[in-house]
């Protein structure tokens, strides 16, 4: 049986640091925390990303909330996916109670009532700042593999970008792009075929379909101006912290196509945008995506490599992303092998295949003489935690079984009232909140339609001889036979007057 002080001096040189550090718990060691053998997060080692997965009730939200007010603390804007809407608490100051001070005092750290900055966001109709892209930000290679096209398809849609840029054919929204594929196909056949090569009706009706499907999860709303630009994420208040940015996202369990698109666009915006920063002391912006499983069980293939590439690449950019799920193997190996901190609250084994996900999930970990892995996931109580991340010289610490902090903030939504007052006072929400609907393709080419039918209607009229006229038309215009008539109508007026009695010789 180890001893408590070989686990202590072995968890005290592995967690040392440094810089800057985010603190994450105390040790626990057979069950028992070990106050003041604090577990902490070097905060340059953040952009290496990271995990916080958990069964339903164990305390991952309250970990991802913790985290997020460290890192706001140490200046570091936060950007936060809230898919259950109980996140908008860190926009006002947790109540003291007496379980709370009782961990704490266990851990050995003071608990102390704090609000954050907060900024609401929005990608649909719920209240905040409304979330835009344009399709031409998009591009077409991304485009098409949100469409989840096949090679033949995406070079369709390469060519209707290319003919659009060389147009002046502004593709800002899904209708703008539907109009152009019509154009192409119909009216602007001869003219695309003469510059691009033939293109099919039939693979043009089917890129329209993919299309409509996602504007049945709400994309319209979505794509279009004004754009979000990616720099407004690194706000930081008078006080020097960094701004939390919480995109509410409660109705997009339903939307599941709609919320990797929009996180895929995000990232690939934030990688081109931001510059390469190489190791900071701290990150640029950290961004956390709750309920994780929803980007990665309707991604498609192609959507995936993307995001794999994205992932490893913007850890250079200063960008950290944390996954919060409920198990390890919701995330692709690929991405998996690529995160950097594992926070793993309990997992519960009800089946033999709950049990052999719980074997598969252990051996994400780092190995450890102190624990049995698979048997410490099914023990743990809430608010614990298996953690692991990357010491200041990117090695792994060791395996620690952690008694977390509970966040400072308030661990509850906040009312409908509060949100209000926060969302009319924001300055975001004012500089977005206008939809600009300026002319782009749709209108151009709706006109140049018009234009064209008026023109036509005008040349076939202007070609149509005039139809001849019969014969009793000609004898009705011929002059003489309207003498003729005004000369008879005349006689038989003064005929019936004199019948009448009117008539005979002037006085």
């Amino acid at each position: 049986m180890t001893t408590p002080d070989k686990f202590i001096e072995h968890i005290k040189r592995g967690y040392s640091s440094k810089g800057m550090a985010a603190a994450l718990g105390s040790a626990m060691l057979r069950g028992e925390v070990l106050k003041g053998v604090l577990v902490n997060a070097p905060l340059r080692t953040f952009n290496r990303h990271g995990l916080i997965a958990g069964a339903t009730g164990t305390g991952k939200t309250k970990t991802l909330q913790r985290l997020a007010e460290s890192l706001s603390k140490a200046g570091v804007p936060v950007l936060l996916m809230d898919v259950k809407g109980d996140l908008s608490g860190l926009s006002q100051a947790g109540q003291p109670n007496p379980k709370t001070d009782e961990r704490h005092a266990r851990i050995g750290l003071q608990w102390n009532p704090e609000r954050f900055p907060v900024e609401f966001m929005t990608i649909s109709d719920e209240k905040g700042v409304r979330l835009r892209a344009t399709v031409s930000e998009f591009g077409p290679v991304l485009f098409s593999k949100i469409l989840e096209l096949n090679e033949t398809q995406a070079s369709v849609v390469s060519m209707l970008f290319k003919y659009c840029d060389d147009k002046a054919l502004p593709l800002l929204d899904l209708k703008d792009f539907k109009k152009a594929l019509q154009f192409v196909t119909n009216d602007g056949k001869k003219e695309v075929e003469a510059e691009y090569g033939r293109i099919s009706t039939a693979t043009t009706g089917l890129i329209i379909r993919k299309i409509v499907e996602l504007e049945q999860q709400g994309a319209d709303v979505f794509f279009g101006e004004r754009s979000f630009d990616v720099d407004d994420f690194l706000k930081i208040d008078d006080r020097g912290y960094g701004t939390i940015h919480m995109l509410c996202l409660t109705d997009m369990q339903s939307k599941p196509k709609l919320f990797s698109t929009f996180m895929l666009c995000l990232l690939a915006e934030i990688y081109a945008t931001f510059p390469e920063e190489g190791d900071l002391e701290q990150p640029k912006l950290v961004i956390f995506i709750d309920e994780a499983h929803l980007i990665f069980n309707e991604a498609s293939k192609g959507l995936l490599d993307q995001l794999e590439t994205i992932i490893k690449l913007i850890r250079s950019k200063g960008i950290g992303v944390f996954f919060c799920t409920q198990s390890p193997m919701d995330i692709p190996p690929a991405i998996l092998g690529q995160l950097g901190m594992k926070i793993q609250h309990a997992l519960r084994a009800f089946t033999a295949q709950d049990r052999k996900a719980i074997k598969l999930a252990s051996e994400n970990y780092p190995e450890t003489e102190f624990y049995e892995t698979d048997e410490v996931l099914t023990s743990m109580g809430i608010g614990e935690a298996l953690v692991t991340c990357l010491n200041e010289q990117g090695i792994p610490t060791p395996l620690v079984h952690t008694m977390m902090c509970a966040p400072e903030s308030r661990m509850a939504a906040i009312s409908d009232a509060e949100l209000d007052a926060m969302v009319s006072s924001s300055s975001l929400v004012r500089k977005y909140g206008e939809e600009i609907n300026r002319e782009s393709a749709y209108e151009i080419l709706a006109a140049k339609l018009a234009a064209a039918n008026t023109s036509t209607t005008d040349q076939a009229q202007a070609r149509s001889p005039k139809p001849e006229k019969s014969t009793f038309e000609k004898v009705i215009d011929d002059p003489l036979t309207r003498q003729v008539g005004r000369t008879v109508a005349r006689e038989l007026t003064r005929g019936l007057l004199g019948i009448l009695g009117f008539g005979g010789r002037r006085r």
